[in-house]
């Protein structure tokens, strides 16, 4: 009840704000809200790189993503607490012709833009396991002005991108769209395994840091983020540490909560790699481990093997629910427990076919040029 009496207090707020600055002129400016960062990224680039657009970049609370201000690039803190960035932000928002969301925005259920703008939906996945939008059972659990609220920011979109058939028929149903909002451009962020020059450039970046990875092979453990952190305390390091030490070194993404008075035992082995880009560290990965993440429908472009560690599998289907059967649609073996982990490793159980098949499943229009064919579609 308090959380929803504070939600409407700010989209009050908000509305009355962004109606006065809609009484300015329309530029020739396009804005991004930002949570994640590496689809707009992309996005940025290419869109620098081929117009004059003006562009205006607000990070969220949630965003690490660290954009660079330019000439014609603003980057401001779209949080309540940073007032003045926060009223300009608003105006932004509606005075821009183009408005590009990488997630979930309630502003946007109160952000009446004029007629001739357009609304990008640039969510932040290639795929996706388990059920969000409309179909997340944590959002049916809301009260009904909750859920109408979700409803009106998923009509605000006059686009949404996707990079395969699979990921179109999801959002259909999480956002209830229908087809003539989908766009089959790709998604920006797996254009980064197409360009090989890259993929050098931040292979030979990762040898400075961490030397290690030339002589061993990384494996990398990827989970999705739970409120309880309890991922990592479920991966048995020591074991890992005895039986892979030789050959293997593993990185993690330890949370900022865990960071503070961790106690690394094996920092030969073991790295924290929480300030590297994810697809960066992608593609200097021989292993990844993960659970429930949409990591895997990006890595599998790599065709590289996959571990699925589902130590809660039943426990987590019943709280999120899933799109499909999981055990179907993971594209490599599932493990219950670290030593499970251990023996798919050494006994190399992994079927490469079954990964291939899932990239052109998901990743049927991401072959390189999405980026591109975003701003071929709205600006060309």
């Amino acid at each position: 009840m308090a959380r929803e009496l504070i939600i409407s207090i700010y989209l009050f707020a908000f509305r009355n704000v962004f109606c006065f600055f809609k009484l300015w002129p329309q530029q020739r400016k396009t804005t991004f809200i930002v949570s994640f960062g590496q689809n707009v990224l992309f996005t940025v680039n290419e869109l620098e790189k081929r117009t004059d657009e003006q562009i205006v970049i607000l990070k969220t609370a949630n965003c690490s993503m660290p954009f660079r201000e330019k000439k014609s690039r603003k980057v401001l803190c779209f949080k309540a607490y940073a007032i003045l960035d926060w009223f300009r932000s608003v105006y932004h928002l509606a005075t821009s012709r183009y408005v590009f969301a990488d997630n979930y925005f309630g502003v946007l259920s109160v952000s009446s833009f004029k007629k001739n703008v357009r609304c990008v939906q640039l969510w932040h996945a290639a795929g996706a396991i388990k059920k969000f939008g409309l179909k997340d059972r944590a959002i049916q659990a809301r009260s009904l002005k909750a859920y109408r609220r979700f409803q009106k920011v998923y009509k605000r979109f006059d686009h949404v991108v996707v990079g395969s058939e699979k990921m179109a028929d999801i959002f259909k149903e999480s956002f209830g769209i229908t087809e003539k909002e989908i766009v089959r451009t790709g998604i920006p962020r797996t254009d980064l395994f197409f360009y090989h020059a890259i993929v050098d450039y931040c292979r030979k970046g990762f040898i400075r840091d961490i030397p290690a990875i030339i002589n061993k092979k990384v494996v990398f453990y990827a989970p999705t983020y739970r409120d309880d952190m309890s991922a990592l305390l479920h991966l048995d390091v020591d074991q890992l540490y005895k039986q892979f030490s030789n050959d293997y070194i593993l990185f993690i993404k330890l949370h900022p909560s865990l960071r503070e008075g961790f106690i690394n035992k094996y920092p030969d082995f073991m790295f924290d790699v929480a300030k590297y880009n994810t697809n960066e560290l992608l593609l200097v990965t021989d292993v990844l481990i993960t659970d429930y993440s949409s990591i895997p429908f990006e890595f599998s472009l790599l065709e590289r093997p996959m571990i699925f560690y589902a130590f809660d599998l039943e426990e987590y289907e019943q709280q999120r629910g899933f799109w499909e059967d999981y055990e179907t649609l993971v594209p490599g073996p599932i493990a219950k427990n670290t030593n499970e982990i251990i023996q798919l490793i050494r006994k190399n159980s992994f079927n490469l076919n079954e990964v291939r098949r899932f990239a052109e499943e998901w990743n049927t229009y991401s072959q390189g040029h999405s980026s591109k064919n975003i701003i071929d579609f709205l600006y060309f």
